[in-house]
This record gives C-alpha cells, sequence and structure tokens, in this order.
C-alpha cells in the first residue's frame, strides 16, 4: 500500500473533513444550482452533481479540476450513461469549494490527485446519473398517468408503447417537486452505451479551449483591478532584510509596493508596469537561514548517505546474507535531479474582498485546504469566502500545493493593499521555475545477486527528501517515521525474489518540494526497472521473458506487459540496424503500464526514440480516446525529462529560468506512440499519471542493449552534476 492507495473509513473521513455527504439525496438548498443561478430558468437539480434545465441541457457539476486530464468529459460519460442522455445535451462546470459535497472519497477533502477522479466517482456519479433517470421517468408517468416501469429512455428522450414521447426539459419542474428515490439500480456493463466505447463521445472542453472561449485564471480583469508580481529570495529560506520602493514607484502604472511574508508585492494597473516595478524595486535579503547547498554538495552528501542502512521501507527474507555469499553480485547507483513541473500556465490567482467577506478564482487543486487558507490569512470564518475553480492550463503536480503557498500568497496581497481593491497574483515562467516545489532529488543505490539465470537478492536504499513531513497531510502519509511516496514502487516489487531489503533516509534540505506527475515512481520506477533489467542481461535472459518469469504473484503486470509485447511484435531487444529496444513495467496508482521504447543515437550523438508502444490496464475503460491521450502525453512528458530535464542548484540558487535552459522535448521528437488498453471487469483506476513512470528505464534499458552506459545519472543529455 502506498500513500496513493488509501482506505478510509467512513468514520475517519467524517473526522477528517468534518463531514461527509455523499450529495445524492439532499434537501433542496444543497442541490446543484450553481451558475448564475440558472438566471430565473425553470431547473432539476435531483442532487448536487446535476441540474436539468427547460432548455434539455444537463450540466454536471464537477468536483475534480479540469486542466487538461479530463474529469470534465469522464465524470459526465458516467452521468450520460446512468440518463441515457444524449451527448449532445450534456455540459460540465467546476463545483463550488464545499467539502461536505464534494469531498474527494479518496482523501475526505476536496481536491484532486494521485489519479483519482474517475477511480473514487465512479459508483458516485453513476447513482447521480441514475437518480436524475428515475425522477424524470416517474415525473413523465405521472404527467402521462402510464406506469413507470413501461417508460423507455433512449439519448435524452422518453417513451412510452401509447406514441407518448417527450425530453428532459419538459418534466422539469414536474421532477424537481418529486423526492428522490432512497436506492436506484445501476446498469449492467452489457448495457452501456458509452461507457468504455470508442467514439461515442468528444471532449467537452475541447471546442471552447480550441476557439479562445475558455475562460482561465490569466484571462480575469475587473474594474479597478490591480495585476500583482512578488520579488522573492533568490535563496530558499532567505527573507526581506529591508527594501527600498522609491524607484519601482516611479513607473508609470505602478500603484503601491507592500512586504508580504513571501516578499516584496508590486501591485500595477497592468501586467508590464508590474514587471517593470519589479525590476527597479531594490531588496536587501537576509539569508541567514538559506539554503546555501549546491546540487554538486547535496548528491555527494546523497551518495555518502547511501551507503549506510537507513530506516527499513520493505523486507522478506534477508538480503544482506544472500549478497554476501553470492558469487556474482551486481552494483548500480543512480542519481535524479530536481525537477519542475513547468505547466504552460504558472501559477494565477484572482481575489476581491470588502473586508467582510471574499470570493476567490483560480486553477485550484485542493479546493477544502486554499479555501481554509484563504479564511485564515484574510481573518474570515470559512462561510464569508467563496471560492470558484478556473480551468487550468496544466500541473503536473504543482498546483497540488501541500503548503497551500498558492492561495496564502494571493490572500497576503490582497489583505496588504486593504479591501475593496480587486488582485490578481501572477507568477511568471521564470517564477516558477525559481520558486522551487521540485520534484525532489533522489539517489538510489541497489545491489542484486544472480544465480543459475535467476535474479537470488536484491537491497535498495534511498536518500531523498519528504514533502510530507512537518504538514497537515504527515499523519496521512508518514508512518513509522518513513514517508510512503518517498519509495512507493521500491518498497515493494512486482518480482518474485526470495532475499529483498528496501531502506530511505530522509535528508533535511532547504528546498521546497512538491509532488510530480507519478510522485514517488518518477524515480523508483526507472531505478527498479533499469535494475531489474541489467540483473536479466547478467543473468542472460530475455527483458519480457525474464520479467514474466518472476510475476507469478502480478497477473495484472504480466497482462500489460504480454500485451505490449505482442503489440511491438516483440522478437528480442536488439539492436537491429542501429536500433535497440527496451522495456518497462510500472504500478502506480492501482494502474499498470508496460512500455517498449524503440532507440538509436542520432548524429548528434544524443538518444532518438522512435517508436514506444503502450499496453495500460486501468481497470473499466471509461473513456478510451481519454485514456490513450493520457498514455500519449505521459510518454512525452517522461521521454523530455529523461533526456533533458534538471533543475541544477549553484550555492542554493536555481540555475534554470525559463525553456531556453530548462530544455523540454520539441515536437519533431516526440516519439510516434501506439496504445492498447487491456480489457478489464475490475474498478477503474486513473490513467493521468501511470503513463509516466516506465518510459525512463524503458530507454535506459534500449540505450544499454546498445552498448551505451545505461544512464545512471538523469538527464540523460546534456546535464548531471558529477
Amino acid at each position: 500500500m502506498t500513500a496513493h492507495d488509501i482506505k478510509l473509513s467512513r468514520r475517519s473521513l467524517l473526522g477528517g473533513a468534518g463531514a461527509l455527504v455523499i450529495g445524492l439525496h439532499l434537501p433542496r438548498p444543497a442541490r446543484a444550482q450553481s451558475s448564475a443561478a440558472q438566471a430565473g430558468k425553470a431547473a432539476f437539480a435531483p442532487n448536487a452533481f446535476i441540474r436539468v434545465g427547460n432548455d434539455d441541457l444537463v450540466t454536471v457539476l464537477i468536483k475534480h479540476i479540469e486542466f487538461g486530464q479530463g474529469p470534465f468529459t469522464g465524470l459526465s460519460t458516467l452521468v450520460a450513461e446512468e440518463m441515457d442522455a444524449d451527448w449532445a445535451q450534456m455540459r460540465a462546470e467546476h463545483a463550488p469549494a464545499d467539502v461536505k459535497l464534494y469531498a474527494n472519497l479518496a482523501f475526505g477533502v476536496q481536491g484532486t490527485g494521485g489519479s483519482s477522479a474517475i477511480a473514487n466517482s465512479f459508483e458516485q456519479m453513476r447513482k447521480a446519473g441514475a437518480t436524475a433517470r428515475a425522477m424524470l421517468v416517474q415525473a413523465a408517468a405521472q404527467s402521462w398517468n402510464v406506469p413507470a416501469g413501461e417508460i423507455t429512455v433512449e439519448q435524452g428522450v422518453l417513451r412510452h408503447a401509447s406514441g407518448k414521447q417527450g425530453r428532459f426539459g419538459e418534466f422539469v419542474e414536474a421532477a424537481s417537486k418529486l423526492p428522490a428515490p432512497a436506492d436506484v439500480a445501476l446498469k449492467q456493463p452489457a448495457n452501456f452505451r458509452l461507457i468504455g466505447k470508442e467514439g461515442a463521445i468528444k471532449r467537452l472542453d475541447s471546442a471552447d479551449k480550441s476557439r479562445g472561449k475558455a475562460q482561465f485564471t490569466i484571462d480575469i480583469s475587473a474594474p479597478n483591478m490591480l495585476t500583482v508580481v512578488v520579488a522573492r529570495p533568490p535563496r530558499f529560506g532567505g527573507t526581506v532584510a529591508s527594501f527600498d520602493a522609491a524607484q519601482a514607484l516611479k513607473v508609470k502604472g505602478v500603484v503601491d509596493v507592500k512586504q508580504i511574508g513571501s516578499g516584496v508585492a508590486v501591485y500595477a494597473t497592468g501586467m508590464w508596469p508590474a514587471l517593470k516595478g519589479r525590476e527597479a524595486l531594490k531588496v536587501n535579503w537576509d539569508e541567514t537561514a538559506a539554503e546555501k547547498r549546491g546540487s554538486r554538495e547535496l548528491i555527494a552528501e546523497y551518495r555518502s548517505l547511501v551507503r549506510t542502512p537507513g530506516m527499513v521501507a520493505g523486507k522478506h527474507g534477508d538480503a544482506e546474507a544472500a549478497l554476501a555469499k553470492s558469487d556474482k553480485v551486481v552494483e548500480a547507483e543512480f542519481v535524479f535531479p530536481y525537477l519542475a513541473h513547468a505547466p504552460m500556465e504558472p501559477l494565477d490567482g484572482y481575489l476581491e474582498w470588502d473586508g467582510t467577506q471574499a470570493h476567490a478564482r483560480f486553477g485550484s487543486q485542493f479546493q477544502t485546504t486554499e479555501h481554509a487558507t484563504i479564511a485564515a490569512v484574510l481573518g474570515l470564518p470559512p462561510e464569508k469566502v467563496r471560492l470558484d475553480t478556473m480551468l487550468a492550463g496544466g500541473s503536473f503536480g504543482r498546483r497540488a500545493q501541500v503548503s497551500q503557498h498558492l492561495a496564502a500568497e494571493l490572500a497576503m496581497v490582497a489583505k496588504a493593499i486593504g479591501p475593496n481593491r480587486p488582485v490578481k497574483l501572477v507568477w511568471t515562467r521564470e517564477d516558477d521555475l525559481a520558486g522551487g516545489y521540485y520534484r525532489p532529488l533522489f539517489v538510489h543505490r541497489l545491489r542484486g545477486a544472480v544465480k543459475d539465470g535467476k535474479i537470488t537478492a536484491w537491497s535498495s536504499t534511498i536518500v531523498g527528501q519528504s514533502f510530507f513531513l512537518g504538514t497537515p497531510f504527515e499523519a496521512m502519509t508518514v508512518k513509522n517515521g518513513i514517508d510512503a511516496t518517498m519509495v512507493e514502487g521500491a518498497s515493494e516489487l512486482l518480482y518474485e525474489v526470495a532475499d529483498f531489503a528496501c531502506d530511505v533516509h530522509t535528508a533535511k534540505v532547504g528546498v521546497p518540494t512538491l509532488w510530480w506527475r507519478s510522485v514517488g515512481h518518477t524515480h523508483t520506477g526507472y531505478a527498479v526497472e533499469a535494475f531489474v533489467d541489467e540483473l536479466l542481461q547478467a543473468a542472460g535472459q530475455d527483458p519480457v521473458a525474464g520479467r514474466l518469469a518472476m510475476m507469478g504473484k502480478a497477473p495484472r503486470a504480466a497482462g500489460v506487459l504480454k500485451a505490449v509485447a505482442e503489440l511491438a511484435k516483440w522478437n528480442g531487444a536488439g539492436p537491429v540496424d542501429g536500433r535497440a529496444r527496451g522495456v518497462a513495467v510500472v504500478e502506480s496508482f492501482d494502474t499498470f503500464v508496460a512500455q517498449i521504447a524503440e532507440v538509436s543515437i542520432g548524429p548528434d550523438g544524443e538518444p532518438k526514440v522512435h517508436k514506444v508502444w503502450c499496453a495500460v490496464d486501468c481497470g473499466v475503460a471509461v473513456n478510451p480516446d481519454i485514456i490513450r491521450a493520457q498514455m500519449e502525453g505521459g510518454i512525452g512528458f517522461g521521454v523530455g525529462h529523461a533526456l533533458y530535464g534538471e533543475i541544477t542548484l549553484d550555492e542554493g540558487r536555481p540555475v534554470q529560468a525559463n525553456f531556453d535552459t530548462y530544455r523540454s522535448l520539441r515536437i519533431h521528437e516526440m516519439p510516434e506512440v501506439e496504445v492498447t488498453i487491456v480489457a478489464s471487469t475490475e474498478k477503474p483506476t486513473g490513467v493521468g499519471e501511470p503513463g509516466v513512470p516506465p518510459i525512463g528505464p524503458a530507454v535506459a534499458n534500449a540505450l544499454a542493449r546498445l552498448g551505451q552506459v545505461r544512464p545512471r545519472q538523469l538527464p540523460m543529455v546534456g546535464g548531471g552534476v558529477v
């Protein structure tokens, strides 16, 4: 079990969230009436998730943020399936911040993460849809004076054998007066016409995004609004000693300069004067408590520490004894740099308050904690703070803030300027890349024993930072002093190895860190899959057959490996005609993904990834097209960071400042991707993150088969602090 496999009881959910209401049979005030309160239109809102208008439109209130991963479409699919709605009538919008109605059932708070949107909402949203359907059918039955059981529903049309028929909108008023049924039956999978069906639906958010109609935080403009940028310390842990705003205030459009908890805020009538004002600002920083070690020093310390025993994270058998008496021991050390999330839309937020109540709007990924943070900073009771979730231009973990630093800073800049002056806080790309909250730096040391063509012993030691220790989330993820996210995927393996051990050191470093797309699996997936491949090579085993031989207790992992081998027509790693293939299999967030990468060395000496074959088992596949898109996006994200991604520190200061130095995968570097979805009747699991972990080791393993040194330190190209 990892931090992403949390099984919480109803009692613990209620204790953690104050109260949790599933959001199905609700009193009228709690029903789904958001978005301009329907502008006076008649509406039927049977529960917290669905609103049907007399214009026949079905709007689904989505409790998870939409930043490209597909919950607007996926959760609406579940509702439409059970309502038997026409997809053309479906709409989606973000639900308001309300933990009692919209808690993530895996966390107990309203929030999006751990690839949990579909997984935690699958039954909940289907029940919401089935409830709405039953009430509409009952309203039609009463109107037509026929038994409800004789009415059928197909693509939003209710019909009776007598010839009577009508659409949802015609029964809105009557349905809104009915009590919600205590229980409803859900469809059997054999009767699905949307869930799992190829080409049955189109994404709900794509059209508005494509034509510029979709609204993001950066698009917000309001009368009297000030744009705010913040000067933050160049070293993490630095604070303001003093500042001189005289020159900044001379910049036309700069309205004020205020010191806040995170630095010095510059308020202006637009983005350009705010930036020019910040450039003119003079700040003296107190770096007494700042982190002054660079990447070189930290890696050296980690490499020293990784050769000493840590806290035991997983163990069976006696790995040390087995290694000591083995004739053939293979050892490897892997170094993983700090990584930025670098979403296309950096952090931003809008807030207005009048001293007694506040309204915030931004791409909130954890509404419950950010809502509470804003209320606390402004000194307001939570019920006086409204938080609207906006569409966001990516996240990859960046908006899932353990420290709620964006929400806190947004409230601080509003409070500092005073009431009745709306503010829009904007982080630039440079602010974001230099601002920390990175994927932590890690070092892994692995030792393995090989005998008679088999892997007989395995030992790994991990050194890195925890971003949960000392936070409100600590009780959820830290057990016996070990942050589960640091060792997930390494503390137990998909493979059967008789003698196994994994231990971990938690380093104390003043660099703020944060979960990054696929969290611990970003480094454990690489270390484990690169090392098992190295051991199989030493044992003279085929990379696919050798893995399958050790997967007796992991049938779903074996299933995706067999599927991807069949998809790629695997007949060995090669090389053939200057190309070789590498394979990797990772389970993350209860989803199993296997990938095969075909790689060559280009004329510039850099790896060239030509094609990636991918097999995924995510349980019931709700939206196949979205699943493929997430696998493709995860592969591109993973390839780019494995090859090029790196944040380095020089005496504590981040070196990379924008995409000219933080290199990303370019479109011509994106490999061809072919995805197969393994049919499954298991409960749905996530797909937003699991496409990332296997691709790095698959590329590394292909390079080893080309005769290259298997990359020990990432990125593979042009970086790395030795």
